[in-house]
């Protein structure tokens, strides 16, 4: 779903961009609604920000990433924790394009998740290249999403992917055998 989003573009830096687990939803400008085999997932354009929200019988999840006043968590390149029966996997990137190649690599992105029956995209009045993106799926029993967050002015995207999957039943770390005494 491609929408044009109603709101000023006031995210205007890669850099001011934070992570957050847990976090209440915040005021969406867009909102796609998703039943993955079992798994409730929304996800929600908070103008050049994004927040995902995942429920299943096993429990919640919500994912944020924003410019969020007063976080000390700035966007991590990468994150793995448990979160109860859950293991969380979040990574991000920032790629940086020259103004053509960034052009065309919107395009390209807004073309794979505009029509996608599982993806959201919002752009901006004004600048065609201003716009986040969001793309889930259901695979292997793990819920993922990727996430894309464009800085036409910078000349930066954000990519962020997140895989959130249920912890193997007795996964423990392996051990290896000790050599027998002589």
């Amino acid at each position: 779903m491609l929408t044009t989003l109603k709101t000023a573009y006031t995210d205007t830096r890669a850099d001011d961009l934070a992570w957050a687990l847990d976090r209440e939803p915040l005021p969406a400008l867009a909102v796609l609604d998703l039943e993955l085999s079992g798994a409730k997932l929304q996800l929600r354009l908070l103008g050049a920000s994004h927040q995902v929200l995942l429920e299943e019988a096993r429990g919640t999840c919500s994912e944020t990433v924003a410019c969020i006043p007063g976080s000390s968590t700035p966007l991590p390149l990468g994150v793995a924790k448990r979160l109860g029966d859950w293991e969380y996997e979040f990574a991000a990137r920032v790629e940086t394009l020259s103004q053509g190649s960034f052009a065309s690599r919107a395009q390209e992105l807004l073309a794979l998740v505009a029509d996608h029956p599982q993806g959201l995209a919002g752009t901006f009045p004004g600048s065609p290249h201003a716009f986040t993106a969001m793309l889930a799926q259901r695979c292997e029993g793990q819920v993922r999403w990727r996430t894309w967050h464009a800085y036409p002015q910078e000349g930066q995207l954000v990519v962020t992917r997140t895989r959130v999957g249920v912890l193997a039943q007795g996964a423990r770390p392996e051990r290896r055998p000790q050599p027998a005494a002589l």
